[in-house]
């Protein structure tokens, strides 16, 4: 077996990913600029939330779930893994049309179930007119998924990783553009959206044909293998939809608080969303397909090396960030998003969601290395039973709590909902053996990379009260002093305490592990 080179791949997506949420945060200070906290702001948040909840439920549930895992195999035992990809391509695609065309028609019942609190004023009719625009996307990102599926399974990881780079650059040059230009912003916004999707769509396709998968959607049939797929996919789609079922229970409750509270949940997502997705996606991208194919290879303790190692690169980069979330979230969100229309008032109101998502990063985090271990074995039925345990706690928390802490409660209740679902996993894979047991490594290192991120914390804490002169002179050179900082204390304790080895690093990505 020709292995997947882990820690080459995590940088690799890791890379692409940073650079897709920069251009993210670029893009949604554009909007944070243009649109403010206000009606059209909401109603984008909104409409452009639709698409993505069903991608994560077709791209990410059913495809990185169960058609990865066989793919890997298939390439792994050189079967027809292109014409599996043909059959599945063909299936997703039917079904994606037939779903794009019934939401557009009942889209009012859609923006209604996401965002009830909106009925009876200008965001409603806003919304669902923004939707019905956006919503192909979810078509055109749904299929890019199955093509950087293929491009992940055989270890291609940078074509796959760089076009969600897209999105941001057409949305943000669409608004720009609109800006200079005397048209309406949030039009053209909307209307980038599909344009994006397309974009991408296409940077994949013509990725994998160059390595031999050029596929093309035919009539549907049913094959035993996309009878397999479909048994695998249901209850990791259902598990999407179990997440899915949180996020609209959290836009719910945010819906019915404060004008702006979607805003400020929304832009506070996408701060925790850098450190999470830099690092969940691209341990999910990369451990997967290695997993998979390991186990069809009888390999068990290159599979243990590899769930390590992932669990390892996971807690390094994701503690520091949670703690510097939590410790100096209105610095960050007010050298980001506090321009144009959007207020002091709201910068505070977005940090104090952020601090308190810092608090459920981890979990996370750690899930999507957790995962893997039950989808790599093919097992989709035990972490959808997590996360209906997870659902109820999310329900409970967000709609309780909303009571006394309004749209915060939406932000407590994913990070306690988090974290219940990270035991779940964690009690749940010990069946598995040695296989998932933590190596001397692991051990050694995990209590050192808290030690190190804890001391981070405390500098932060001790340097942003004494730059509070200059926070008031400089928003952009207080905030780089402080995250330069904290990167330079991070690294340099970790480095002392023996919390991380560059060198390490260095031969790991020589050797492929």
């Amino acid at each position: 077996m020709k292995p997947i080179r882990l820690m080459r791949g995590f940088l690799t997506v890791g890379g692409w990913t940073l650079m897709s949420r920069v251009l993210g945060f670029v893009r949604d200070a554009l909007i944070a600029a243009y649109l403010g906290a206000g009606p059209a702001a909401e109603a984008f948040v909104v409409a452009f939330s639709l698409p993505n909840m069903f991608r994560r439920f077709f791209a990410e549930g059913t495809l990185n779930v169960a058609f990865v895992p066989m793919f890997s195999k298939k390439v792994e035992a050189n079967e027809d893994a292109s014409g599996f990809a043909e059959d599945t391509l063909s299936a997703l695609a039917g079904i994606l049309v037939v779903l794009t065309i019934t939401s557009m028609i009942f889209m009012p019942i859609m923006v209604s179930a996401m965002a009830a609190g909106f009925i009876g004023d200008t965001r409603f009719d806003l919304a669902v007119h923004y939707a019905r625009i956006t919503f192909p996307y979810v078509l055109f990102i749904s299929l890019g998924a199955l093509f950087s599926g293929i491009l992940n399974a055989t270890g291609r990881f940078a074509a796959a990783a760089a076009a969600p780079v897209m999105l941001n650059v057409v949305l943000s040059t669409a608004m720009v553009f609109a800006h200079l230009l005397g048209y309406n912003v949030a039009t053209a916004l909307v209307w980038a959206v599909p344009v994006a999707g397309a974009a991408q769509l296409a940077i994949v396709w013509i990725a994998a044909a160059k390595i031999g998968f050029s596929i093309r959607p035919r009539l549907p049939r049913m094959t035993p293998e996309l009878k397999k797929l479909l048994i695998l996919a249901g209850p990791a789609a259902l598990a999407g939809g179990v997440v899915q079922i949180n996020l609209l229970v959290g836009r719910q409750v945010a819906s019915f608080s404060e004008e702006g509270a979607l805003q400020y949940l929304n832009l506070a997502d996408r701060l925790y969303q850098l450190p999470l997705g830099v690092v969940a996606i691209a341990i999910g991208v990369v451990l997967l397909p290695d997993l998979s194919r390991r186990l069809t290879a009888g390999d068990g303790p290159g599979a243990r090396d590899a769930y390590n190692r992932a669990f390892e690169f996971a807690l390094l980069l994701t503690i520091p960030a949670a703690v510097a979330l939590i410790i100096i979230p209105e610095a960050l969100i007010g050298v980001l998003f506090q321009r144009g229309a959007f207020t002091t008032d709201d910068a505070a109101a977005t940090a104090l969601a952020v601090a308190i998502y810092g608090l459920g990063l981890p979990a996370f985090v750690i899930q999507k290395v957790l995962q893997p271990l039950y989808f790599a074995r093919e097992d989709t039925k035990t972490p959808f039973r997590f996360a209906l345990y997870s659902m109820v706690v999310n329900a409970i928390a967000a709609i309780g709590l909303s009571f006394w802490i309004g749209y915060l409660a939406a932000a407590v209740a994913t990070s306690l909902a988090a974290w219940g679902m990270v035991g779940l996993l964690w009690m749940g894979k010990k069946p598995m053996g040695d296989d998932v047991a933590a190596d001397k490594q692991l051990c050694r290192r995990a209590p050192r990379i808290l030690i190190s991120a804890l001391a981070m914390g405390a500098i932060l804490y001790i340097v942003q009260i004494a730059l509070a002169p200059v926070f008031d002179i400089s928003r952009l050179i207080a905030t780089m002093i402080l995250v330069a900082l904290g990167i330079i204390s991070y690294f340099g304790i970790g480095q002392a305490i023996g919390a991380l080895n560059m060198r390490d690093i260095k031969s790991s990505m020589k050797r492929g592990s």
